[in-house]
């Protein structure tokens, strides 16, 4: 691994690895543009088709459902399969469904197909960060935690779709199943419409312009030591850059044990989970790092799922029933805020003072503070700047978590590891669903819990053993 990662480093930053940078950027996008959708997505449906069980949120919950499924399918098959199926058929198996999607004629069949394109894309961002990370020398890791822009990018393309098609298209905010008619409430089908297509583009770009690869660091954990040698040989050469690792210095490291048995074998398979618990140090890392995801999983739907019905809530009880115009562009307005926090983060974790643990707690602890702030608003100009700024401030501790996790996990386990916390992150979505189900999201007790959960994620954040900041990512 030491060979491969000095080898990485002679070659430096190329052509190739920016294109990584942006096209694994499109699963970041992708992952937060259909959670959004879905969620910008459930009043409207609620309204038009009423829900089977009144308190349960089934699309929000299928949607975590999903997720959960998407995380455990590629991330724990990744690490035996490799990297490169996801890339080139995820999105795909993402767009078909979410074109579908927009056709349906009731609420069963609409929250069955978002289960199934949140199972598509619910490995993407443990895939894109992982073939990221493991092309990248040292100097650019960084964009790592940059790449969460895209994840912000997703948010702002689904924020300003919402506020064309849901406040145009969509039936009044307090209308029933008796009341809202199909003819009146095109506006979450032209968003699902639109976004699958944009999500075809998406994957078809990925197959035309860039050829995905293996990448060397899963290879050699894999005993291909001539297949992760070509890999760097040819990248070299395609941009003229120093190459001096040879191959007989590989394969004279010995082999990778076990090798010989099948990659599906049950002992091989286990091995990837128990390679996250080789030390004690290690395992305390592994643990603190499944807790901090744990605990996002809870705040996500409890905030950003249940956000559109505080914000129609928020208006009336301030100024009056608000339009849909009012709300949306305020939820578009919010989704471009959301840019900032992926930048400062960007920034922050290459600093001394604050690195990736302490820019995980600035964020959280800055999200936390606005978060019990948001409570107290009494003016539609107070939501709309509290609202947006508490977007940034979380997309400050999403972006950093992101790129984090990857770096702190084994390569020849990275992959399962970063699945088995997604795992734990929708599994504490689906719980933050049912806590919302039953709760009245309409009020601000969802805000004070979400707010309780960051001051939470502070301590989480600083308790993490390693700081990875300009060291290598094994």
């Amino acid at each position: 691994m030491a060979l491969i990662n000095t080898a990485i480093d002679e070659i430096g930053m190329t052509p190739w690895q920016w294109k990584l940078f942006f096209f694994n950027g499109f699963g970041y996008a992708v992952d937060s543009l259909l959670i959004v959708c879905q969620s910008i997505s459930s009043p409207a449906v609620d309204r038009e088709f009423g829900r089977p069980n009144k308190k349960v949120a089934g699309v929000p919950l299928a949607s975590q459902v999903g997720l959960l499924v998407g995380a455990a399918l590629w991330g724990f098959s990744a690490d035996i399969i490799g990297r490169k199926l996801a890339f080139n058929t995820s999105l795909l198996i993402c767009a078909g469904f979410v074109l579908i999607a927009g056709g349906m004629p009731d609420y069963i069949s609409f929250a069955a197909m978002v289960a199934i394109y949140s199972a598509g894309a619910g490995g993407n961002y443990i895939l894109d960060a992982t073939n990221l990370v493991e092309f990248l020398p040292i100097t650019h890791t960084w964009l790592v935690t940059f790449m969460s822009i895209w994840w912000a990018v997703g948010y702002m393309i689904t924020g300003l779709l919402a506020w064309g098609f849901m406040s145009n298209f969509s039936c009044a905010t307090k209308s029933t199943p008796a009341t809202c008619h199909k003819a009146d409430n095109w506006g979450w089908r032209y968003l699902h419409f639109t976004t699958g297509s944009l999500v075809l583009v998406m994957s078809v770009a990925r197959l035309l312009f860039i050829r995905m690869t293996q990448t060397p660091r899963w290879l050699i954990a894999q005993n291909k030591d001539v297949e992760a040698f070509t890999v760097l040989e040819n990248l070299a050469k395609k941009y003229n850059r120093p190459f001096t690792l040879k191959l007989e210095d590989l394969e004279g490291k010995g082999r990778v044990l076990h090798t010989e048995k099948s990659r599906w074998s049950l002992f091989r398979m286990s091995m990837h989970v128990g390679g996250l618990f080789q030390t004690k140090l290690l395992t305390y890392s592994s643990i603190v790092i499944f807790a901090n995801w744990f605990v996002i999983g809870m705040v996500s739907p409890l905030y950003s799922v249940f956000l559109p019905y505080y914000l129609e809530t928020r208006g009336a009880q301030r100024n009056g029933p608000p339009s849909n115009y009012t709300t949306w562009r305020n939820y578009a307005i919010n989704q471009v805020a959301g840019l900032g926090g992926p930048i400062i983060a960007g920034v922050l974790v290459e600093t001394k003072l604050f690195g990736r643990r302490g820019t995980l707690a600035i964020g959280a602890l800055f999200t936390m503070v606005l978060q019990f702030g948001y409570t107290q608003i009494k003016t539609p100009a107070q939501n709309l700047g509290v609202s947006a700024a508490i977007t940034a401030a979380s997309n400050i501790y999403y972006g950093t978590i992101y790129a984090y996790t990857p770096e702190i996990l084994p390569s020849a386990h990275r992959a399962t590891g970063y699945g088995i916390c997604v795992v734990l992150n929708r599994i504490g979505g689906i719980s933050g669903v049912l806590i919302g189900s039953y709760a009245n999201v309409e009020t601000t007790a969802p805000l004070f819990v979400c707010a309780s959960l960051f001051g939470l994620l502070v301590i989480l954040s600083l308790i993490l053993p390693f700081e990875t900041r300009g060291k290598r990512a094994n």
